[in-house]
């Protein structure tokens, strides 16, 4: 690999983004970018403020940017556009998050490729490209599995009441809100995806808690069955996972390949690593 590459793995809740060249570095975040809810004007100031300085004085060949909202071309433009402002003398590479976490996950061989993070997706690699992907419809739709999904599902049973005393209890204990600001941070702020996500965390401060296991397997399950069922690919090659949700839950997906009959291959938490050893090679 020559010269100096800016590798970003973007999200809806962070952006992580690694040097890659001839010595190793390491990571530095700034917050989720999505095109969706942001104008080129809005992703150029949060980079300008929230990247370290000493990034815009390297001589960098190449970007190579994948985010969640980038899949059409218009919506990459958007990305494209800012980091070219920023980056002017190199090359911008946007593509979405997915075929990010693909190559990271698959390398250069054939495969399934998930993503179970604040959102979900999935897709078949032939080692070469993505042929088919279930297509995530994203929060409110879809996301079946993902942490806004499961999010979704522990702010239901507390308004709802449907949790016992000691879940209940520990809710309030831990997220310290109510129905008024639950309300009003799903329907009238930003990023409502990244604040159900929050609460996904609840289920894993709860293993072994007979609600909270119900409610990983469920969305878990949903995900595979509303995702993994549809490739026809999914018995003869082995299927990987990144993601929070897939890193913290990993027994409970490790239970269902068998129970689906899959070959499980990777859960990694973060795709960082294996985006830089893609590109090194």
């Amino acid at each position: 690999m020559t010269g100096i590459k800016l590798i970003a793995d973007s999200g809806a809740t962070k952006t992580e983004w690694r040097l890659a060249g001839k010595t190793k570095s390491k990571s530095f975040f700034t917050s989720g970018i999505s095109p969706y809810y942001m104008t080129q004007t809005q992703i150029e100031e949060l980079l300008l403020k929230e990247l370290p300085k000493s990034v815009f004085q390297k001589k960098i060949d190449t970007v190579f940017y994948y985010g969640t909202g980038c899949k059409t071309k218009a919506k990459a433009a958007v990305v494209r556009k800012a980091l070219g402002k920023l980056f002017s003398k190199s090359k911008i590479q946007v593509t979405h998050d997915l075929m990010g976490a693909t190559i990271a996950l698959c390398g250069k061989s054939s495969g399934i490729a998930c993503i179970l993070g604040t959102g979900s997706n999935s897709c078949f690699f032939n080692g070469k490209k993505i042929v088919f992907n279930s297509p995530g419809l994203g929060y409110v739709l879809g996301d079946e599995g993902s942490g806004a999904y499961l999010g979704k599902k522990v702010v239901q049973h507390f308004l709802y009441g449907t949790f016992d005393d000691f879940l209940h209890t520990s809710f309030l204990k831990e997220f310290k809100t109510d129905k008024e600001e639950i309300l009003h941070r799903v329907y009238k702020e930003a990023f409502p995806n990244r604040y159900l996500s929050g609460f996904a965390k609840f289920l894993s401060l709860h293993r072994g808690h007979y609600m909270v296991e119900n409610i990983i397997e469920d969305g878990l399950r949903r995900f595979f069955d509303q995702h993994l069922q549809v490739y026809p690919q999914r018995l003869k090659y082995p299927v990987h996972f990144v993601g929070g949700v897939a890193y913290h839950f990993k027994d409970k997906i490790a239970e269902l390949c068998i129970d689906y009959g899959l070959s499980l291959g990777k859960v990694l938490k973060q795709p960082m690593a294996g985006m830089v050893t893609y590109h090194s090679e």
